[in-house]
């Protein structure tokens, strides 16, 4: 049997889904997308193509050869010695 705790955090699990999954809804109607499926935003965002090899998707790292802006602000800072 599961305990309270367990159950709490399968309960916030399945809402925080479900919430992210309504604001996609939300904002792909926001700029006139039909939403047959709305659970297919559940991994994917509503205003991504989900190509990979997009220029406007896809990673920097594997199209341009450059860093991503992640990396690019991990460079900036000084290490302290």
């Amino acid at each position: 049997m599961s305990d309270d705790i367990t159950k709490e955090q399968h309960s916030k699990r399945i809402h925080s889904k479900k919430t992210a999954v309504k604001r996609q809804v939300r904002i792909a109607k926001s700029h006139g997308i039909e939403v047959k499926e709305p659970h297919k935003f559940a991994k994917h965002h509503a205003l991504d193509c989900g190509q990979p090899e997009c220029i406007l998707c896809g990673n920097p790292r594997k199209i341009w050869k450059e860093k991503t802006i992640q990396e690019k602000k991990f460079d900036e800072i000084p290490l302290e010695e």
